[in-house]
């Protein structure tokens, strides 16, 4: 539960006996493979899983097979939190990398939800956050160009990975396929390639096998048009 409470803890503060209720929720451990679904397309489900490692994303799917992820989820992160109430998941979830995921069971959490009402909010406000995300994904999708559209994902997954210690001195690790990458920017393969080609040409950023550095990140935001506003990573009590 660390990376997660470590996430809530940049948004409001907790208290020990939270702490505790967070840890002491009952898991089930489970590891997925690269290349395979943390979580089945539109699965009905009993359990929210949290990222303990890894890199994975949410998509869905044309009956051709065509796929489009619509997030990206990093450790600390529930990655299907709103299962929860929805049940029926119109989505599945992939896995870049290899992963670690703890399952908590849904009536885990509605005793949680009952009995500690902070928590509850910060709860919802994970799932109020994950459609900010969204919001702006579909943003950079229809509106943006391809260099801009990469950009703001950079922008927004370094400091998502920074939030939970797994990014630092605009340094970070995307175990992300060239394939995958242009599944995530609705691009082909090709013009994925082009354009990280692009950034780089800029002196924008270095992409080496699964690191990427960020080399000037003023300028990257500005050609994203990246505020972070969006992630709520500033400490406000609710």
């Amino acid at each position: 539960m660390d990376p997660f409470i470590r996430k809530l803890e940049r948004r409001d503060d907790l208290t020990d006996v939270e702490r505790e209720a967070l840890r002491a929720l009952p898991c089930r451990r489970r590891e997925v493979r690269a290349g395979r679904n943390v979580i089945g397309y539109a699965a009905r489900v009993e359990v929210s899983c949290l990222l303990l490692s890894g890199l994975c994303g949410r998509f869905s799917a044309l009956a051709s097979g065509a796929r489009q992820f619509t997030e990206i989820s990093v450790p600390g992160d529930f990655i299907d939190l709103h299962g929860f109430v929805m049940k029926h998941l119109d989505h599945g979830v992939h896995a870049f990398s290899d992963c670690v995921v703890l399952d908590v069971p849904h009536e885990a959490l509605k005793i949680l939800t009952e009995r500690h009402p902070h928590l509850t909010r910060l709860l919802w406000l994970e799932t109020v956050v994950d459609a900010a995300v969204h919001r702006q994904w579909l943003l950079a999708l229809g509106r943006q160009n391809g260099p801009a559209r990469l950009a703001r994902l950079i922008c927004e997954l370094y400091l998502r990975l920074e939030v939970v210690g797994l990014a630092s001195d605009l340094r970070m690790e995307l175990p992300m396929t060239q394939q995958e990458l242009g599944e995530v920017l609705g691009f082909s393969v090709v013009h994925a390639n082009r354009t990280l080609q692009a950034l780089r040409r800029r002196d924008l950023i270095t992409w080496r096998e699964q690191k990427v550095e960020i080399l000037d990140w003023a300028r990257l935001a500005l050609l994203a048009e990246f505020d972070p506003g969006y992630l709520r990573l500033q400490k406000e009590p609710i």
